[in-house]
């Protein structure tokens, strides 16, 4: 039988797609590592999945969005070159025009076609399920 011993868990993030206008909100990213990336981030102790999806899509957007269902969670422990991560992947709809703010320094709306070239972490492998998923 295997024992904990006391390394470091990895540590649990949400991301969400949000849909908007025939298209999904991606954020720039103010600090490393560089590129666009779905808005997201890290899940506060006591704060459930759901809850922190929704402050990161506000935070990041200005937004105020609509978990439609859980998408995908995903655990690669080389997704965030920063720490090990597992992402649980919320699809979201929202209205309005987003707005950067918190770490993000741009939020702008992107379709299949129009995808910028740099996108951070493992959020292009996740853009690419969502696609292939959604047509």
């Amino acid at each position: 039988m295997k024992t904990r011993d006391n390394k470091k868990n990895p540590l649990p993030t949400v991301d969400i797609i949000i849909e908007i206008d025939n298209g999904i909100v991606l954020i720039k990213r103010k600090n490393p590592p560089d590129g666009w990336a779905l808005p997201g981030g890290f899940v506060d102790y006591g704060e459930s999945l759901e809850t922190a999806a929704i402050r990161e899509a506000k935070e990041e957007t200005g937004l105020d969005v609509r978990l439609i269902r859980q998408f995908h969670t995903y655990s690669d422990p080389s997704r965030d070159p920063r720490f090990h991560t597992i992402s649980t992947v919320f699809i979201a709809k929202a209205s309005g025009v987003p707005s950067a703010g918190d770490d993000a320094e741009n939020a702008k709306i992107f379709n299949k076609l129009n995808l910028p070239e740099k996108i951070a972490f493992d959020h292009r492998n996740i853009l690419e399920d969502y696609f292939q998923r959604r047509y």
